[in-house]
């Protein structure tokens, strides 16, 4: 699997190459910073089922995928961005992610829910919103074992 540094060197050293722009870029026409660039070479597809719609986008590993759902327009439930508020709470359908940062007990997570400001994609992955009280009302029945 490749590095980031490895990415990026590979990234600075080849000739440039065209990505598609999202349409937020074609309105602006703003070009892809290197960064950017570098992200979406190493990005996963992440579907997002939310209100009876499937929308997949591309997320990079260091990204979270909230962050990237709103920068792509995504009308998904969020508050506080930072894992402990849990209004973006969501079901893992399938794939790997990363929600180390999240305030999330094992068991809750095991069981497959997720918060997507504090999940980093490790995979492919499809996830599904789901409303807020299905999540707290979990947690805090997990909490008082």
């Amino acid at each position: 699997m490749a590095t980031a540094t490895s990415l990026l060197n590979f990234a600075t050293t080849t000739k440039p190459f065209l990505l598609q722009p999202s349409p937020r870029h074609q309105k602006n026409h703003r070009p892809l910073s290197l960064r950017r660039r570098v992200a979406l070479a190493a990005a996963f597809k992440v579907t997002i089922e939310h209100e009876g719609t499937a929308r997949t986008i591309e997320v990079g590993p260091e990204e979270t995928i909230l962050g990237r759902a709103l920068e792509e327009g995504l009308s998904v439930p969020h508050d506080c961005k930072l894992g402990v508020c849990m209004t973006c709470p969501a079901r893992l359908l399938a794939g790997e992610v990363d929600q180390s940062e999240g305030m999330l007990s094992d068991d809750v997570v095991e069981r497959g829910y997720a918060l997507l400001c504090a999940s980093y994609p490790r995979s492919d992955c499809c996830i599904r919103t789901i409303p807020e009280d299905e999540l707290l009302s979990l947690q805090l029945a997990t909490a008082n074992d």
